[in-house]
């Protein structure tokens, strides 16, 4: 598939309230590298099987949820570029500078209508614990934990959801593989900016800026089956799953980490291209997109976000 301008997710920033904590659930449980921690507090994570020096940032802090998620893109001159679309738009941008994150260069950041602050940028150094290019084996470094390949996409809640499907779709170029329509309007959306079935997923909701989950990618349902095992040897706090989603296909479990925000983890889903149609549900039929054995939602899935 031929792509230009962003390419996939890259950073996102999650509030912690106990940094150690923090670390082991996502370093030992969940199986992501440690990169580093810096003076300001922020902890710095990677997938084994990502090039680049990070992709998770923790931050301690009093209350859990999440700060921003960035997307990358294929050069500066494409960020000038969307800096230009945004702009006009309407949406006022923030230059962070180059350096505010080690390894990372200049980014541009803005909030949408659903409350969630948004970046982009187009520089990160390579990780020098990285996949291996020259004849490479599976994996550079035994994984560990639940083997999280990598950082796969956000599902997050807010107001406005049909002024933010309109500022990705055409501002910065997402298309739409699925969605659930409701008789008084759109209660959710499932974007991507890839090939993946989504890069980032929004649910209507009356408070702006709240995170329902991060999610990392994991090989196959065995790995899940794996992980489901760790979660009930380390008294993980789980909430559903493992299980399959009928939006999306893909198999899953969600969790929590110490601090309360909700993690999944996640395998499969189809393959969506620009050309598709979009997949649409509509209330009767929900409970079995979500949760596609079950086919019924729990009362904690929709309301417990940070």
């Amino acid at each position: 598939m031929s792509q230009e301008g962003l390419l996939r997710p890259g950073i996102v920033q999650l509030r912690v309230l106990d940094m150690e904590e923090a670390i082991t659930h996502y370093v030992d449980r969940i199986g992501l590298d440690f990169v580093g921690k810096e003076d300001d507090g922020r902890v710095y994570l990677k997938g084994y099987d990502e090039f680049h020096h990070h992709s998770v940032v923790l931050r301690p802090a009093d209350s859990a949820g999440i700060d921003l998620f960035a997307f990358k893109a294929d050069t500066q001159e494409s960020v000038d570029m969307y800096r230009k679309r945004i702009e006009e738009y309407g949406l006022e941008i923030e230059d962070v500078p180059a350096g505010e994150q080690p390894g990372t260069g200049p980014r541009i950041a803005f909030t949408i209508p659903s409350g969630h602050r948004i970046e982009l940028f187009a520089d990160m150094d390579l990780s020098e614990n990285g996949p291996e290019t020259n004849n490479p084996y599976t994996w550079k470094n035994e994984p560990r934990g639940m083997r999280a390949q990598r950082m796969d996409h956000a599902l997050l809640y807010g107001p406005n959801i049909d002024k933010v499907e309109e500022f990705f779709t055409k501002v910065l170029d997402f298309h739409l593989p699925e969605r659930v329509d409701l008789p008084d309007g759109t209660l959710a959306i499932w974007m991507t900016v890839s090939n993946k079935a989504h890069d980032i997923a929004f649910v209507k909701h009356d408070e702006p800026g709240k995170l329902h989950h991060l999610a990392f990618y994991l090989e196959d349902w065995s790995d899940i089956g794996h992980a489901a095992d760790l979660m009930a040897r380390y008294d993980i706090s789980r909430d559903v799953g493992p299980t399959r989603h009928g939006i999306t296909r893909g198999q899953t479990i969600y969790f929590f980490d110490p601090s309360g925000n909700r993690n999944e983890v996640y395998c499969g889903g189809y393959t969506a291209y620009k050309d598709h149609p979009t997949r649409v549900w509509d209330g009767n039929h929900v409970g079995r997109g979500i949760f596609y054995y079950e086919r019924q939602l729990n009362d904690a899935f929709l309301t417990v976000v940070t």
